[in-house]
């Protein structure tokens, strides 16, 4: 890194002085915290912990030079602080595909149209238009039980059930409907992603040397602490 690019002795010094402010808004959270898993005092972890990666991260910069401590990450992952018995809930979903075949994908989407007046395929016909037509006409469950029908090839989808204290008005989260979740409130949250099955493979290859084989039920898993259903 050159000169120009260090951070500075001041910056360095307050990244230190942030660090010991932190620990004292810790050590206050956890003297007079409430039950075990206070909201407050995952929060004073977590600010602690981001503090300290800070202040690490500039010394290494400044000074070639690391922290003798780590604060590692909850196990559990984000605490959840939501209501205990939650009276109502959102599901949250999001998939990923590729457009592998293009062709494929727009017979398809003619397909349909030629059998319903209401399909139409706008945007001259491209890959926009046929997935117009082809999520209008399918729910999202076949696509991504069919999606090689489809010309599409899968990438990482997420689930999540984040509790809440009451159903919304009808209406109110249509102008932005994935900007108001607090991951704080995710109750479950269930990942699929080809990671897991590389991760899988890892261990495959550990279990040659002696160690235990750690299965991840078929690319399938939860956040951290939640159980997959």
């Amino acid at each position: 890194m050159s000169d120009a690019a260090l951070p500075s002795v001041a910056e360095v010094r307050a990244a230190a002085e942030a660090v010991k402010a932190a620990l004292d808004r810790h050590l206050a959270a956890v003297e007079s915290r409430i039950g075990d898993e206070d909201p407050a005092v995952y929060a004073a972890f977590n600010e602690l912990a981001a503090a300290a990666e800070e202040y690490d991260e500039l010394l290494y910069d400044r000074y070639d030079e690391v922290t003798p401590f780590e604060i590692p990450t909850p196990e559990d992952g984000v605490p959840y602080t939501g209501p205990a018995e939650p009276a109502a809930f959102s599901v949250l979903i999001r998939r990923d595909y590729a457009v592998v075949e293009p062709p494929r994908l727009i017979a398809q989407a003619e397909r349909v149209a030629a059998h319903d007046r209401e399909a139409e395929l706008v945007h001259d016909g491209g890959t926009a238009g046929a997935l117009g037509v082809l999520f209008g006409e399918y729910e999202p469950d076949e696509i991504a039980s069919r999606y090689k029908e489809f010309g599409l090839e899968e990438g990482d989808s997420t689930l999540w059930i984040a509790a809440a204290e009451e159903v919304a008005e009808p209406g109110e989260w249509l102008g932005s409907p994935f900007g108001h979740t607090d991951p704080q409130h995710v109750l479950h949250r269930f990942d699929v992603s080809s990671v897991f099955d590389e991760d899988a493979d890892d261990f495959d290859d550990e279990d040659a040397d002696g160690v235990d084989d750690v299965q991840d039920a078929g690319g399938q898993a939860a956040a951290p602490g939640l159980a997959p259903a």
